[in-house]
């Protein structure tokens, strides 16, 4: 997590050592629902081990949003910001172990170090602009450019997501998905 962390900006060792202290382990069977919709999103995760899917539901479909696994945050992060409720919901794919840390703890030490403010606001802007990146793909590539993108970025779910969840968050239909499968080389 330190190495992780320090890729996004340097901060003194004994503040990034004060704030990693404060997080614990936790695990998750697969197929677990973390967060549902409209509930709030304690705690913030950095992912060990194992995949997770945030999605929302409309009539009664899964519509996938994001991936998390190691190493990278997990969780629903602007409910976990805004203490709000969320809007979707993350669940395990896989059998999942995190590093959690709690929102009054991470307030309190990002109030407390303006390095940490600083080192947040940083990691906010990269996550901001993955979902301005995403979203310029939804919308300005067709289907094979899409799927092609992914494969680039992450071949290595091929094999680890199912075909749905795949198709999903390319918003790819099941039955193109699979044509798309079959005749792009991988």
């Amino acid at each position: 997590m330190k190495k992780f962390l320090a890729s996004f900006y340097n901060i003194s060792e004994e503040i990034l050592e004060e704030y990693i202290s404060h997080w614990s382990e936790y695990s998750v069977p697969k197929k677990s629902i973390m967060t549902e919709c409209d509930k709030t999103e304690h705690y913030l995760y950095f992912v060990k081990d194992g995949i997770q899917k945030s999605y929302y539901l409309n009539d009664g479909k899964q519509h996938v949003m994001f991936f998390a696994y190691a190493p990278s945050f997990s969780g629903i992060v602007e409910s976990f910001l805004t203490q709000t409720p969320s809007k979707y919901y993350l669940e395990t794919i896989t059998e999942s172990t995190f590093l959690r840390i709690p929102y009054s703890k991470h307030a309190q030490l990002i109030k407390e170090h303006r390095e940490l403010e600083t080192l947040f606001r940083i990691i906010t802007e990269q996550f901001l602009i993955g979902i301005i990146e995403r979203h310029h793909q939804l919308m300005a590539f067709n289907t094979e450019t899409r799927f092609k993108k992914f494969i680039k970025r992450s071949p290595h779910l091929i094999n680890m997501l199912s075909q749905k969840d795949i198709a999903s968050y390319l918003r790819i239909d099941p039955t193109n998905f699979s044509k798309l499968i079959n005749t792009i080389k991988i």
